[in-house]
């Protein structure tokens, strides 16, 4: 199996009991070992009191993101902690993209960086995850699809 094939078969056992991501109408674009891009277009009832997209619909986004990044080599991978920076404001209807990187990885841990776009190309927010490898996997790798 390839490192994307093994990020690929990851990404549909996780998508599979994704509710969260699915829910706030998120579709995986690309899916790679140590990388993903998903998006999503942000939606009326997505916005606060400002009329600006809410900052966690976006950190949601670029979460999601990060975890499919970090469980692409088939190992059970949760969050240890993450900071977002907001640099530019969500609107309705904004398609935003969100692209997980991974930055290192040793042992156990991993960290990763995930760059938010709106439709223009606009960077609209920065995220960096910090990981950690847990027992398991996401599907067993001697069934074949």
């Amino acid at each position: 199996m390839t490192p994307r094939e093994r990020a690929e078969r990851a990404a549909q056992a996780m998508w599979s009991d994704d509710r969260a991501s699915a829910w706030f109408g998120m579709e995986i674009l690309s899916v790679d070992e140590g990388t993903a891009t998903l998006a999503m277009t942000l939606q009326p009832h997505q916005c606060n009191g400002h009329g600006i997209g809410h900052g966690g619909v976006t950190f949601s986004l670029a979460d999601s993101a990060f975890a499919f990044a970090c469980n692409s080599r088939n190992q059970v991978t949760v969050a240890q902690h993450n900071t977002i920076t907001f640099l530019a404001p969500t609107r309705a209807g904004d398609r935003l993209t969100a692209t997980a990187r991974e930055i290192s990885r040793a042992g156990r841990s991993g960290l990763y960086d995930v760059t938010v776009t709106n439709q223009d190309g606009v960077t609209v927010a920065e995220f960096r995850g910090a990981s950690r490898t847990i027992k398991g996997q996401l599907f067993d790798e001697g069934e074949t699809p």
